[in-house]
């Protein structure tokens, strides 16, 4: 694998947990909103991920990544471009809270309001997660930059 295919992928990761955070951070700001455009309260968004692929076996990711020959016996190599992308948003479709508040401007005739599917804990342990790779991709472009210096400090 080369030094770019390295960083396209560490790129790639990086963006998407970025956005992972972004949907992270929409949702803590929402925890409190009883009432959206769409007329209910906030519902918990997710990100969900897949391989910039799409849908390769194992065999065909293994094969790509590996020199073949041609026709004519030259060396090439298939395009493929690996890594991570952000395939959807969704909503989590779980049962809204209820609490009783019968002065609160949303509330039913029973008194009762209604509020957002998001669950702090869940989100900052979703933020950690998300931050703990972003580090880690980091650290991976800093460690490749750092082969690609050495290997030119070779050269000289």
């Amino acid at each position: 694998m080369s030094f770019l295919n390295s960083m396209n992928i560490s790129a790639s990761a990086l963006t998407a947990q970025r956005q992972r955070l972004d949907i992270i951070s929409e949702n803590v700001a929402n925890i409190d909103t009883t009432r959206t455009e769409a007329g209910g309260p906030y519902r918990r968004k997710m990100v969900v991920f897949e391989d910039k692929a799409g849908d390769v076996s194992f065999k065909d990711s293994l094969n790509q990544a590996i020199l073949e020959k041609d026709e004519d016996g030259k060396m090439i190599r298939r395009d493929y471009s690996p890594g991570v992308r952000v395939s959807g948003i969704i909503e989590d479709q779980s049962d809204f809270k209820t609490e009783y508040n019968p002065e609160h401007p949303d509330a039913d005739a029973n008194g009762y309001v209604r509020l957002p599917n998001v669950n702090m804990l869940e989100e900052t342990i979703d933020s950690m997660a998300a931050t703990r790779s972003y580090q880690a991709n980091v650290t991976v472009l800093n460690a490749v930059k750092m082969m690609a210096q050495k290997a030119l400090e070779i050269g000289k």
